[in-house]
């Protein structure tokens, strides 16, 4: 049984350590949990583990988060995954910092990334697992928000909720969506 975990980001040095990053941080989190590591492929950055018997593909897609939805669908073709064993990994400023949400299926609540996987693949039944950066910024100062470097004090929240993320998508693997977000969503 095969899974693509795609985390969203920006790539280049720019953008590493920044809010808008979370998605490719916990993917390489996992990959390091499973003694792996990503290379270069075709639209994305790829790292292939085993977890559970299961094969999991994490990719970081490299067309820059507002064209995500292109190196998901050539991925998710290229590997013949269904779309329910897909697990995307976003920010989302409608959470608070820290706060982790897993979703079943749902809109694009106004995120780029979403926004191009969900035109791309033609649905929105796919799961995501949201993680909260907050939104603590002035009307008008979203991108610089987003795109802004962590604060000591938020890095220091999201140390642990990094490894929690990784224990969801491990969940999701193992136990699928439903049983994961009744674990992890009631926390």
């Amino acid at each position: 049984m095969k899974f693509l975990i795609a985390g969203l980001g920006n790539i280049g040095t720019e953008y590493a350590n920044t809010r808008h990053n979370i998605g490719f941080v916990v993917a390489e989190a996992l990959a390091r949990e499973g003694k792996t590591g990503f290379e270069s492929g075709r639209l994305a950055d790829v790292a292939r583990l085993k977890y559970k018997g299961r094969i999991l593909i994490a990719i970081k897609p490299s067309t820059y988060m507002n064209l995500s939805g292109k190196a998901i669908k050539y991925w998710i073709e290229k590997e013949k995954i269904p779309l329910e064993n897909l697990l995307v990994i976003t920010d989302d400023i409608a959470l608070p910092t820290g706060v982790i949400r897993l979703r079943a299926k749902g809109g694009d609540g106004g995120h780029n990334g979403l926004i191009s996987i969900i035109g791309q693949l033609g649905s929105t039944d796919f799961p995501r697992l949201r993680i909260g950066i907050g939104n603590d910024f002035a009307q008008g100062y979203q991108v610089d928000y987003v795109l802004g470097k962590w604060t000591t004090a938020e890095e220091e929240i999201m140390i642990s909720k990094v490894v929690t993320a990784v224990e969801i998508v491990k969940s999701f693997v193992a136990i699928g969506v439903g049983r994961t977000m009744n674990i992890y969503n009631t926390r």
